[in-house]
């Protein structure tokens, strides 16, 4: 199934919740992927993915702050080929389709199962860069 090594993917996860990065974190490396950084908002995200340039993002849509989806639109502008899937609580909405406009490449749903999450991660690696 896999066409790269999940251990090889290095991931941020960005939420302004700790139950969902908590969440997150359990499932991602359960799975095999190490978790390098977690942002708690979007000018952390965008701080972060410069130190860290993880192969994924996680990017949660609704912060304080700065939005995921004007982060997002940050990362991209600084690597055009930054791979990121946001969350949202809600389905395809304005900013959902705002988010994939910025450039995110899936969505998964709040709340999510685990196989979403890498299933998900697994369709964006796949698709390449």
């Amino acid at each position: 199934m896999d066409n790269y090594s999940r251990s090889a993917v290095t991931v941020m996860i960005v939420d302004d919740e700790p139950f969902f990065r908590k969440l997150l974190r359990d499932i991602l490396e359960k799975e095999g992927y190490p978790v390098v950084a977690e942002a708690v908002d979007g000018f952390d995200a965008v701080e972060k993915y410069r130190e860290h340039r993880p192969e994924m993002t996680i990017m949660d849509i609704f912060m304080p702050g700065k939005y995921g989806v004007h982060a997002t639109e940050e990362i991209i502008a600084l690597d055009p080929q930054a791979k990121i899937v946001v969350c949202s609580a809600v389905g395809f909405d304005d900013d959902v389709q705002a988010a994939f406009k910025a450039g995110a490449r899936a969505l998964i749903l709040k709340p999510f199962m685990e196989c979403e999450v890498t299933e998900a991660i697994d369709r964006v690696m796949q698709a390449g860069s």
